[in-house]
């Protein structure tokens, strides 16, 4: 076993004060480990839908938070008075409540689970749990979860040897000892009671040097600990004394009592600081193990001796009766061996009512029985015996009870798991509607930002350019205008038949004709198509016959935007240019904006002018 039986005299008392650590021993003396561990580890315009949307889910984020905050607290009372209450439901329902309001994880509410089921002794659940709070944590382990995984991990490891399963226990046991090493945030306390345990489930394979090598371990990280924390001499005792232990199981009395030895030296000095009524009752386990430990090696007399002088007094409980009836069984002694097991069935009955299972029968009633049969009570051991045969049918019967009734909560369990796991789905589901809805409306509201910026920073432009092009307008018609002014004899022959030429163009309009060139131009005026190129080339600075028409028309498809609301394919075809591409091309290269831009400048420039 983990622990010797000295540990369930310490069932149901306080020490460690400064710590608040309160350790339950049972009758498996393993529980030592298991609780302190536990109990150690005990001791958050445009702009206006989508800002608007953004403040709302911030305030309701803040005004969750706050009551997240007083439900927690709630909560937590409530957990505790159903701890306290020891009821389990009670305490089921609380931890229930607390993770769908995601006050606490669900890696932490699964171990709450365990520790519940695990206190009301429904051992297959409880490791269910624990399985589960060890995998959640691992799945998203933090410094700050470390000890709690660890609790975890080690509770899992415990009942699975408990049941027997040993390799599995093992596994679990060398996953968490691997994440230990140079791990500060692994709690030390518990990398020694896994080591602990890891020693158990090799004493159990009858691994003997491993078995050595893990107590030796465990020895040397609970002395770290002592060396830091001056005033923590009683769990180096109860490393000691647990080792001792095992050395002597494993057939080594030698070996026992030098541990026990080590035992006796951090036990004076815990007797310097430590609680007196417990320094009084571990004075009595050691002078038990004492007279054992001498009884085995052969040293009858001194082993008498020890035991008698060791005052009843010092003998209370189920951990002292145990020890005592054990070193009178070896002494031979087995009418006063009888008489502690008598005491120890009926602590046990006074305690817990005596549910008889096959582990109460072999530690309760077997040894018992083995007692009234050698010290020549015949009789009364066939009152055992007759008690032990219906204690077997009662403890069948219990175990297939209890185990259909723990298949039933696993099969509710499983149901349960399901019903919060599609809760969450439909809440991260909402959650994530919310999220892109808001996200969307920003992004919406930014493309509109974007747009408006955009189209006034064009519309800037665009106006710009328009007053660019009307300048340039004013300036060919000028040109034009003092043209038309000057004598005819004044001028040369081309600039007359340029004039022609653009009063043509101003009049006939010829330019709405897509397939009007030089040639036509030139048969219009009477002339040759040479001189038709010459006029325009010298008086219309470079321009080719193509270009000269081009801007003709341009001209009227800018007029017809102005003054009218024609579409603009109908004003290119009136304007003989019946491509929308090519007449789109064409208005960019030369006014450096679309028609619909160009019309908007236009009717913006009219409006500014009325105003």
């Amino acid at each position: 076993m983990i622990l010797t039986k000295h540990e369930e005299t310490k069932k149901g008392r306080l020490f460690h004060e400064n710590e608040k650590l309160r350790i339950f021993v049972s009758s498996c003396s393993i529980n030592y480990l298991y609780q302190v561990v536990f109990l150690s580890s005990l001791s958050k315009k445009f702009f206006l839908i989508p800002l608007t949307s953004l403040l709302f889910l911030t305030a309701c984020t803040n005004c969750g938070n706050r009551t997240d905050e007083q439900m927690a607290q709630v909560a937590q009372q409530r957990y505790d008075e159903a701890c306290q209450a020891n009821d389990m439901n009670r305490t089921l329902a609380v931890i229930d409540s607390m993770e769908k309001a995601r006050i606490i994880s669900t890696a932490k509410a699964d171990n709450w689970r365990a520790f519940a089921y695990d206190r009301g002794w429904q051992r297959r659940i409880a490791e269910h749990y624990y399985r589960k709070a060890y995998e959640g944590y691992r799945a998203d382990l933090k410094p700050q979860n470390y000890s709690s995984y660890a609790d975890a991990g080690f509770r899992w490891a415990y009942l699975r040897s408990s049941r027997g399963d040993t390799e599995g226990a093992l596994g679990v046991i060398t996953d968490l000892l691997g994440q230990a090493e140079d791990n500060q945030d692994f709690p030390k306390s518990t990398e020694s009671a896994l080591t602990m345990l890891m020693a158990h489930c090799y004493l159990q394979l009858h691994q003997w040097d491993a078995c050595r090598r893990s107590c030796q371990k465990a020895y040397e990280i609970q002395k770290a600990i002592t060396d830091d924390k001056a005033d923590d001499r009683f769990n180096l005792t109860i490393t000691c004394m647990n080792i001792s232990s095992f050395y002597f199981d494993m057939g080594d009395v030698e070996g026992a009592q030098q541990w026990l030895e080590r035992c006796e030296q951090a036990f004076d000095h815990y007797q310097q600081v430590g609680d007196s009524m417990l320094i009084e009752e571990y004075k009595g386990h050691i002078a038990l193990e004492q007279a054992r430990y001498l009884q085995a090696t052969g040293h009858a007399d001194e082993a008498a001796a020890t035991y008698a002088a060791v005052p009843h007094t010092r003998i209370f409980e189920a951990g002292g009766y145990t020890e005592a009836a054990d070193y009178l069984m070896a002494a031979g002694r087995y009418d006063e061996a009888a008489y502690w097991y008598e005491q120890i069935d009926s602590t046990y009955i006074a305690t817990d009512g005596a549910q008889m299972t096959f582990d109460i029968i072999a530690s309760r009633l077997s040894p018992r029985y083995t007692a009234y049969r050698k010290a020549g009570r015949n009789d009364d051991a066939l009152v055992i015996a007759d008690n032990i045969s219906a204690a077997i049918d009662s403890a069948l019967a219990w175990q297939k009870q209890n185990d259909a009734a723990e298949l039933a909560v696993v099969y509710q369990t499983h149901e349960r798991d399901l019903q919060l796991t599609n809760l969450r789905f439909k809440v991260s589901l909402h959650r994530v509607m919310a999220v892109a809805l808001v996200i969307i409306l920003l992004l919406i509201g930014y493309l509109l930002w974007r747009s408006r910026k955009y189209n006034r920073v064009l519309a800037k432009k665009n106006q710009h350019l328009y007053e660019q092009m009307k300048l340039r307008e004013q300036a060919i018609e000028e040109e034009r205008k003092a043209l038309q002014a000057q004598p005819e004899d004044s001028l040369t022959s081309a600039q007359q038949l340029f004039r022609q030429l653009c009063t043509l163009m101003d009049e006939r309009q010829p330019y709405i004709d897509e397939t009007l060139n030089r040639d036509t131009l030139a048969q219009m005026l009477g002339t040759n198509a040479k001189y038709v190129v010459q006029a325009i080339r010298e008086c219309s600075h470079g321009e080719t016959v193509t270009d000269f028409i081009t801007r003709y028309r341009l001209e009227n498809v800018a007029r017809l935007l102005k003054t009218t609301d024609d579409p603009i394919s109908l004003i290119g075809e009136l304007s003989g240019i019946p491509s929308r591409a090519t007449l789109a091309r064409l208005f960019r290269n030369t006014y450096g904006m679309t028609c619909s831009e160009f019309r908007q400048a236009a009717r913006a420039e009219a409006v500014t002018e009325y105003l």
